[in-house]
């Protein structure tokens, strides 16, 4: 993994595949569902960051099966993808930790009659 934030749409699918496998169309509904309603994915966009991940071995294809006729692929996290996630879920929670230590540092600041010492 690279020590670099993910992008929104990186973090919304490895997130959508983090509880079960999906195929592209439930992939979609999910991501809408996680960012409710704030990111839709289009479908072109879907299937180039479903190749970059699996070229990076974020996700595998866990199935091929058809449906009424077609072929649909349902995707999985992989391990490396299970870890990726993790580091970032950690990064995100230790800025939101510290945005909210300041906020609170800031409101208590506020509160202070003018003049007060600190």
């Amino acid at each position: 993994m690279s020590d670099r934030p993910l992008q929104e749409p990186t973090l919304l699918l490895l997130t959508a595949l983090a509880d079960e496998p999906r195929h592209g169309y439930g992939l979609i509904q999910e991501i809408d569902a996680i960012s409710h309603g704030r990111v839709r994915m289009r479908t072109g966009t879907l299937y180039g960051a479903l190749d970059r991940l699996l070229q990076q071995g974020l996700i595998q294809v866990q199935r091929e099966e058809v449906v009424d006729g077609r072929a649909r692929k349902v995707y999985a996290l992989a391990a490396d993808g299970r870890s990726t996630l993790a580091a970032e879920a950690a990064r995100l929670r230790s800025v939101v930790e510290e945005a909210e230590r300041r906020l609170a540092g800031r409101r208590a600041s506020a509160v202070r009659p003018k003049g007060a010492l600190a």
